[in-house]
């Protein structure tokens, strides 16, 4: 370039209109990309979004509203037993529980609910975790080292988070703390009924024949297990009214559980659930039974009456076992 001083001016100004013009490309390109990005994004959203009404459709479409219905009205039914204790503890109960032949009453009541835990743990929640865990195994070959050891976790699991609750309500709660184990047994009762939710919601997922037979099964099992619940709430310090009041509200966990199997519209799902919720279960109800009920009935110094209530406890097993096999 004439006048300029430096020697290599020449080569320059060809180089800084090259480098502007490959920006200026640059940029253009990328402006250019932004609406197919967009429009990508936006066919991206309308797919995820139609999948979802898909899924949404599905589950209230004419053939899944029936399975909500009898799912729902199943689990209510179950949960409606809690009311069944009215009819076969006395109306006086309430006021007979601080006289001395009220206390015993309620010992006998114990022992049977105790014998009743026991056998629910070790006849129905645990030998039906291990037969979802089973089912759940590839290929059916049955369970491997390692989840019966998860099953025992499960079971230990529950039994510390109910010792850490009582520890926790004991510490909070300088009185009424003797109605902590009722509400103990309120949330283990809870956590019962909605497996029952998913057990019977699957059932109805299968044919209705196969979900009332489930419902007509839980329902025999659960009236035994809900005299013992029904027991453990008057030891609690509850009258019949709120006892039976508060029995109906665990019912809620079993519309929840059936809602969740539902949902899952897969019976995967649902083993997947029940193989850990089923032993966590069934380590609250040892707890309850083993440290809330056993020790009251440990106090007992009379060896006619300690027979009665090691009786009613084997009556309590008994009762179990006969409903287990009925249902089997």
């Amino acid at each position: 370039m004439p006048g300029c001083p430096c020697p290599g001016c020449g080569m320059a100004g060809p180089r800084l209109l090259f480098l502007t013009a490959l920006a200026l490309e640059l940029l253009g390109r990328a402006g250019g990309s932004q609406p197919a990005l967009r429009s990508r994004g936006t066919a991206t959203a309308c797919r995820l979004d139609n999948k979802e009404s898909e899924s949404w459709g599905a589950l209230l479409s004419g053939e899944r509203l029936d399975t909500w219905i009898c799912s729902l009205l199943g689990s209510l039914v179950v949960g409606l037993s809690g009311v069944f204790p009215l009819l076969v503890i006395p109306l006086e109960m309430g006021t007979m529980l601080r006289s001395e032949a009220g206390a015993w009453r309620l010992k006998q009541l114990l022992s049977f609910a105790l014998g009743g835990l026991l056998g629910n743990v070790f006849l129905h929640l645990l030998p039906e975790a291990w037969a979802y865990t089973c089912s759940a195994s590839p290929g059916g070959e049955g369970q491997s080292l390692q989840q019966q050891q998860q099953l025992g976790l499960w079971v230990i699991a529950g039994i510390l988070t109910f010792l850490a609750l009582e520890k926790m309500f004991l510490d909070s709660k300088e009185e009424g703390t003797s109605q902590v184990s009722g509400y103990l047994n309120l949330l283990a009762n809870t956590i019962d009924n909605f497996t029952h939710g998913l057990a019977v919601a699957a059932s109805f997922l299968v044919s209705k024949k196969i979900g009332l037979l489930t419902t007509m099964a839980i329902l025999l099992h659960e009236i035994p297990h809900e005299v013992g619940d029904f027991a453990i709430l008057l030891r609690a310090g509850f009258d019949r009214w709120s006892a039976a009041k508060l029995q109906l509200s665990t019912a809620l966990g079993g519309l929840l559980g059936a809602g969740f199997a539902i949902c899952t519209q897969s019976p995967k799902g649902v083993e997947e659930t029940a193989a850990w919720v089923l032993p966590f279960t069934s380590g609250g109800f040892l707890y309850i039974a083993l440290v809330n009920v056993l020790p009251d009935l440990l106090e007992e110094e009379d060896p006619w009456r300690s027979l009665q209530q090691l009786l009613l406890l084997c009556a309590g097993i008994v009762v179990m076992v006969l409903f287990s096999l009925f249902v089997d």
